[in-house]
């Protein structure tokens, strides 16, 4: 770590929210009434009212040196906001301090610092003012912006009469252009659609080639993965690891995941979108009989058993397997309620085969996540399963059917071979003399 100051540094910050019903407003007399009462009957006036007390940060401590892209994940509710905000001086903490050197911008949420009456043109020179930056500075780097947005038609139309992709690509281009030396950014690449989420990532590896101080919140670990050599992972409002991007992402997947093949929840688990659906049970099995460890060329048999509170459009339940790492290696989705208009409301059990043979030995981990289309009444639901936090762990093991890999000499024999998938593929081999002369079809070329 370098010597100079760093950009960031947190010192022990806190940050405490009370909860409950806020107290009813009394008038004067009531007041008056009150403390009469109290005194006639000998005793105290007392607050009845219940408070809650809740940390949403206990204690954060961490630097980041400049010009270090750091990732901070961590489930829903762990402090990851809370923390930008106060970073961001959108907040105060209870306790403990957070020192910034640098011209900070931050996006926090889709269109911070955006004002629904004004144009996208002004809204951008507003922005860029807000984080200090000169008109000469925004005016440099207005076409930059408009073109990666690519709302250059709507630029004098009010921001209010965008649509939610317009206002996403605009907001993340203005905190991305800007010459600010701190970028907080919290969340943005999971907005979009694919296609922009790539060129999101792609912006993001320029803004830390470029020698910027990002903090990146994400529940895409590839993401992080592929951006940040560093990252800090809260839980419960405290940072329950800090340190390499790959161990602390494992560690993250895997905690809490239960090592059981089966699960039962009771109450039935919602999952990360808003979608009426809950999960009764998860199970995987091998496809056939048999017990003990999964090895490669087991297929394995993976049961949701699951209810709908609601009628909805066309909903499908799925899942997606990572391996511990965080690398996504395959999603798999159950459309078969796509057959009818709307499904009642009930309980279901949806299975799927994995096929044996194709997965490397190694840690897994197994999310749940449902969606649905948009319905005649515009409603729809997006598939999120990271937001829910892997359920299953298992692992796969070795057990040495691949032909041609080497199993027989000590110090081969417990090699892994890299990358997720393990094929045993069928290879040939033939002389270069072999190689028969293509035929040539039509006409010939003559050079």
């Amino acid at each position: 770590m370098s010597s100079e100051a760093p950009a960031i540094r947190a010192r022990a910050l806190s940050k405490q929210y009370r909860l409950g019903a806020r107290a009813p407003y009394k008038t004067l007399r009531d007041s008056l009434a009150r403390a009469l009462t109290s005194i006639v009957a000998g005793r105290r006036t007392t607050n009845t009212e219940p408070e809650d007390n809740f940390w949403a940060l206990k204690d954060v401590s961490f630097d980041v040196p400049a010009g270090e892209i750091v990732g901070l994940i961590g489930r829903n509710g762990a402090g990851k906001s809370t923390l930008l905000k106060i970073l961001s001086r959108i907040t105060e903490p209870s306790s403990g301090y957070a020192e910034i050197r640098g011209r900070l911008g931050s996006l926090l949420e889709v269109g911070t610092g955006f004002h629904p009456e004004l144009s996208g043109r002004e809204n951008v020179f507003l922005n860029g003012s807000l984080i200090g930056m000169r008109r000469s500075e925004i005016r440099r780097r207005f076409d930059e912006i408009a073109a990666f947005a690519e709302v250059e038609r709507f630029l004098d139309m009010p921001v209010k009469h965008y649509s939610s992709g317009m206002y996403m690509r605009l907001a993340f281009a203005v905190a991305a252009h800007l010459d600010t030396e701190i970028l907080l950014v919290d969340e943005v690449l999971a907005v979009g659609d694919a296609a922009f989420q790539r060129r999101c990532l792609g912006k993001m590896g320029d803004v830390a080639r470029q020698g910027r101080t990002v903090v990146l919140v994400s529940h895409n670990m590839d993401a992080i993965r592929r951006l940040c050599a560093r990252t800090l992972w809260l839980r419960d409002g405290a940072v329950a690891r800090d340190g390499d991007t790959s161990q602390v992402v494992a560690g993250y997947l895997l905690a809490g995941v239960a090592d059981a093949n089966s699960l039962r929840f009771d109450p039935p688990r919602a999952l990360g979108s808003d979608i009426a659906i809950r999960i009764c049970r998860l199970e995987l099995t091998r496809a056939t009989a048999g017990e003990g460890v999964f090895s490669r060329t087991d297929a394995l048999r993976l049961t949701i058993e699951w209810e709908s509170l609601a009628p909805l459009y066309k909903p499908r339940i799925g899942f997606v397997l990572q391996t511990a790492g965080g690398t996504d290696v395959l999603t798999g989705l159950d459309a078969t309620a796509w057959t009818v208009e709307t499904l009642a409301p009930g309980r279901r059990i949806s299975s799927c085969i994995l096929p044996g043979g194709l997965l490397n030995e190694g840690e897994y981990v197994i999310d749940l996540g449902a969606d649905s289309p948009k319905a005649p009444d515009g409603t729809a639901h997006s598939f999120t399963p990271s937001r829910t936090g892997p359920l299953l762990r298992f692992e796969v093991h070795d057990d040495r059917t691949v032909k041609g890999k080497y199993y027989g000499e000590e110090g081969f024999r417990d090699a892994r071979w890299p990358g997720v998938l393990l094929l045993d593929l069928d290879w040939s081999q033939r002389a270069p003399s072999d190689e028969q002369t293509p035929t040539a079809i039509g006409a010939t070329w003559n050079g």
